[in-house]
């Protein structure tokens, strides 16, 4: 961290020589023997000058030149870390790739390895509170469940389907899932973590491990005693003579591929205490990344204010030249401003800075209303429910981000038209931004939604049939057949009554047919 500590304005700093410059003017004024010498012969001088006895150390000009130092540092904006700019949530997604191999089938943790996995994935997901996640399934070959979302019920649906029958390959790629992870994650704006359930690692994992540069974090699934494996068809798996097959966890391995590449590595409890170690894991390698990945930089110059406020106190001193209380009353005598609160924030805060304090209590209608700078003003009206000034203020700035924003705005008064087109001139502007082309998509599903609901024309109840016939079919006891070509689409899925696992077996099938030679 203390690496990336730079100043936003560091032009500032060079009125820095002010200070300096006014400790010298007044060290020249106060010599008196330097005022005289060319005056008085030096043997006379040193009868006539009469030091001051008993002289405070602690004098008016060092104090001036203190305060004025710090507060030029703060002006030049000290910052160490990055703050996350708005519409973008402080959630870090999750790409979740759980083992399907034949071992996940052992019985040592109740009821199975992968239903024990099963519920840590909903207790990961209840405790993420929201955000996105997706989920990923391998065995010999990797293959996509659910990409990124926030729909708690659909993961936990797919979830509770996986089982190790519906992959088409056997055996264990780590790899190959790490790669389609990597692959979710790099379409996102921001870093996500890999979690890994498992209870092993293939050789030449570590390679793959290594080359992530998302966080990944494994959870090793069993006992280091082991289980026996079921079957698909209930019974227990045996070697060739006839004994059965006992999976074991190899703790040990999984410690030492963690060593070798960093990843952190824990393994399944009874508690809750698995899923507490996921969450904060995932928090602290997002908060991490977002030191690289985040928007603008803090400033941190504010907490100068509270040193300058407590050497300004003590220009009250009895002597003293400096009277900063009496400079504060002339100005806030030529302040505007009716009320004295106001008055004296307009004096130490400027209205950016004053509508960004409103903002950080919450108050969005008072930031609105201080904000000049036209982006934070129309971030402070959306979140005030003030969508249409948000629309307006944010077209004072020509940039990708300030049409991103208008289709936001524009999302919540329902111009879905207005806000595909805004959402497209961000993305020819900012190629492949994540959030507008999901936010672009969800405009246009709208948008269609909307032209096909004022398409539709109510019919007249009233209004009676031209003639009426009879399907002669029908009288032959036999249902009458449609040909598919004639079925919409929607038609065609609604009539498909399969379970999600029959579904998934399927595809992965095909992805794999696809995949090979």
């Amino acid at each position: 961290m203390i690496s990336d500590f730079h100043f936003l304005r560091p032009l500032v700093l060079l009125a820095l020589v002010l200070p300096a410059v006014l400790a010298w003017l007044v060290r020249r004024s106060d010599d008196v023997r330097g005022q005289w010498k060319d005056m008085i012969a030096p043997h006379l001088l040193d009868r006539l000058v009469v030091d001051a006895a008993g002289r405070s150390r602690l004098r008016p000009v060092w104090v001036l030149a203190s305060l004025v130092v710090l507060a030029i540092i703060g002006a030049a904006g000290p910052t160490l870390r990055r703050e996350a700019p708005p519409f973008v949530e402080d959630t870090a997604p999750l790409v979740i790739a759980v083992d399907l191999s034949q071992t996940m089938d052992a019985v040592d943790v109740a009821p199975s390895r992968l239903e024990r996995a099963k519920l840590k994935i909903s207790d990961v997901v209840a405790a993420r509170n929201g955000a996105r996640t997706a989920m990923i399934a391998y065995a010999g070959s990797a293959h996509l469940v659910l990409p990124l979302t926030d729909d708690a019920g659909l993961i936990e649906t797919y979830s509770d389907a996986l089982a190790t029958r519906i992959m088409p390959t056997p055996g264990r790629n780590t790899g190959a899932a790490l790669s389609m992870a990597a692959e979710l994650l790099a379409k996102e704006k921001t870093s996500g973590t890999i979690l890994l359930l498992t209870d092993g690692v293939e050789p030449g994992a570590s390679e793959a491990l290594r080359s992530r540069d998302n966080g990944v974090i494994i959870l090793g699934v069993g006992t280091a005693a082991g289980g026996p494996v079921k079957s698909p068809d209930g019974s227990f798996l045996s070697d060739s003579s006839g004994r059965r097959i006992f999976a074991k966890l190899d703790v040990a391995g999984l410690k030492a591929l963690g060593s070798e590449t960093g990843a952190d590595v824990a393994t399944i409890t009874d508690d809750d205490a698995d899923v507490r170690w996921i969450a904060q894991r995932v928090r602290s390698n997002f908060a991490k990344k977002q030191a690289d990945e985040g928007g603008r930089w803090h400033d941190l110059g504010w907490w100068l204010v509270i040193p300058v406020a407590m050497l300004s106190a003590l220009s009250f001193r009895r002597g003293w030249v400096l009277r900063i209380g009496t400079l504060l009353l002339a100005v806030r005598m030529l302040s505007p401003e009716p009320a004295l609160a106001a008055g004296l924030q307009d004096i130490w805060l400027t209205p950016d800075q004053q509508g960004r304090l409103a903002y950080q209590r919450g108050d969005f209608q008072a930031a609105s209303a201080r904000f000049s700078d036209p982006m934070w003003k129309g971030v402070a009206l959306y979140r005030a429910g003030r969508f249409a000034e948000a629309v307006d203020a944010f077209a004072r700035v020509d940039t990708p981000e300030s049409w991103y924003n208008q289709g936001n705005a524009l999302l919540q008064l329902s111009k879905f038209a207005e806000a595909v087109v805004v959402y497209r001139k961000s993305l020819a502007t900012r190629k492949g931004w994540p959030e507008a082309q999901a936010n672009l998509a969800i405009a246009e599903q709208l948008l269609k939604a909307e032209e096909e609901k004022d398409d539709e024309q109510p019919q007249d109840p009233n209004q009676k049939a031209d003639s009426i016939q009879f399907d002669d079919k029908g009288k032959q006891g036999k249902q009458g057949q449609m040909s598919i070509a004639e079925q919409t689409s929607e038609m065609w899925m609604k009539n498909i009554n399969v379970s999600p696992a029959d579904l998934m077996a399927r595809k992965f099938a095909l992805e794999a047919a696809r995949r090979s030679p």
